[in-house]
């Protein structure tokens, strides 16, 4: 009985290799400024190459699989994110670090809606489906403060270098395990709207280059994305069948936590670091209590019945992010730091728990890997939208209490879609 979550275990440890790739080179940042001179501009581009990119492909990374087989993508995709990764660590160059992110995404985008298309697939038992989403939630919670740990632990010991360097061998892992546990699960057969692809992936990109750029951009940016919405209603086999309908409230939710989610890893170390004066090794640390707090609340939550438990939980996130936005000059650890991170931990293990199962729930089994595929989507292209507009504002707090502000926004939306 025990190995039959072993394969539960690969798949999951895929989809922490992906938040983890999200969230890792936070820490980072002041450093990669350093050694290759980049701007703050650039540098936010360092982090949304890969979201967006992810983001924007994951549509198109679902719909391949359930054509051409979930398994199969999988592993191709696993091994364009480890080719990406290895691109990243020798990198000379801005450019090139900021393609070969844009190549991680590319490889996560194929990796992640197949790895949870292969888990609704296996696991379709009510108690064994909850339990493994359960999982699920903790590590796409878990990975982001794990990320922020382990790239300041290997920031400080070996420099900004080694935290793409150490995801090559963890996708080359995952690589293997998937293909020894895991059986193949065969194409539906089809076609893939290639050109609808191309169009809303460069309409996401154009979009949020314009955001912070030139306005023209978003406006080319949201004529293709309108552009795609019209081709969808008339295309025989579109990458967002009508099917998926009933979907699209929770997609709507997972978009804003991802805004949320991002904007909170991303700003944090840099609080850490260029405020309180911490080392990239202590920023990294003291997201111990966070990771430990989403991935016990994840396991907690996915036993627990009751329509409260997601407004409670984003009560207790939304808390969390408002005392983390009195962001003091003098703060400490024990007094600025650790219980908003017990409250933010919390929240975060129930909501992606929560709307990880309303996105899933009812989904036919030919549809899993793009159901997985929307799901991501909407939580990174969330994050790319959001992350652009938060770079904007004047202080850490005020990014920190927006991310406040959204999190009501999901509480009041969810409430009112239920």
């Amino acid at each position: 009985m025990k190995t039959r979550w072993l394969p539960l275990a690969a798949l999951a440890t895929g989809q922490f290799l992906v938040v983890l790739s999200g969230s890792i080179v936070n820490v980072a940042l002041p450093a990669v400024r350093t050694g290759l001179g980049l701007t703050d501009a650039g540098l936010s581009w360092v982090v949304n190459a890969y979201v967006l990119t992810f983001g924007a492909l994951l549509l198109a990374g679902g719909r391949i699989g359930d054509v051409l087989g979930l398994r199969r993508v999988f592993l191709l995709g696993t091994a364009v994110f480890a080719a990406g990764a290895l691109g990243a660590t020798v990198a000379p160059g801005a450019a090139v670090l900021i393609a070969a992110r844009a190549v991680q995404g590319l490889g996560a985008a194929l990796l992640a809606p197949t790895a949870l298309a292969l888990v609704l697939v296996r696991y379709r038992d009510p108690r064994e489906r909850g339990t493994a989403l359960g999982v699920w939630g903790a590590v796409s919670g878990a990975g982001g403060a794990a990320g922020v740990l382990l790239g300041g632990v290997l920031t400080g010991v070996a420099g900004w270098r080694a935290v793409f360097l150490a995801l090559v061998p963890l996708a080359l892992a995952v690589l293997l395990a998937v293909r020894w546990l895991v059986e193949p699960v065969p194409g539906r057969g089809g076609r893939v709207d290639l050109p609808g692809a191309a169009a809303v992936t460069g309409g996401l990109l154009a979009v949020v280059y314009g955001l912070t750029g030139p306005w023209p951009v978003a406006v080319l940016g949201a004529a293709l994305l309108l552009g795609f919405a019209l081709r969808q209603r008339r295309h025989p086999d579109p990458l967002i069948p009508r099917r998926l309908a009933p979907v699209a409230a929770p997609n709507l939710l997972m978009a804003l936590l991802g805004a949320v989610w991002l904007g909170l890893f991303y700003f944090l170390p840099l609080y850490q670091q260029r405020v309180l004066g911490y080392s990239p090794l202590q920023a990294g640390l003291t997201q111990l209590p966070l990771a430990a707090t989403v991935t016990l609340t994840s396991w907690v939550v996915a036993r627990v019945a009751g329509r409260a438990v997601l407004p409670a939980g984003l009560v207790a996130l939304a808390l969390g992010l408002a005392w983390l936005a009195r962001t003091p000059a003098d703060g400490g650890f024990l007094t600025d730091l650790l219980g908003p991170s017990l409250l933010i931990g919390v929240g975060l293990g129930v909501a992606f728990v929560r709307i990880t199962a309303m996105a899933s729930a009812g989904v036919a089994a030919e549809d899993s890997g793009l159901a997985g595929g929307l799901l991501n989507a909407t939580r990174q292209v969330g994050g790319a939208v959001g992350l652009s507009l938060l770079t904007l504002l004047p202080s850490y707090g005020a990014a920190f209490l927006a991310c406040a502000a959204l999190t009501l926004l999901i509480t009041v939306t969810g409430k009112a879609m239920s």
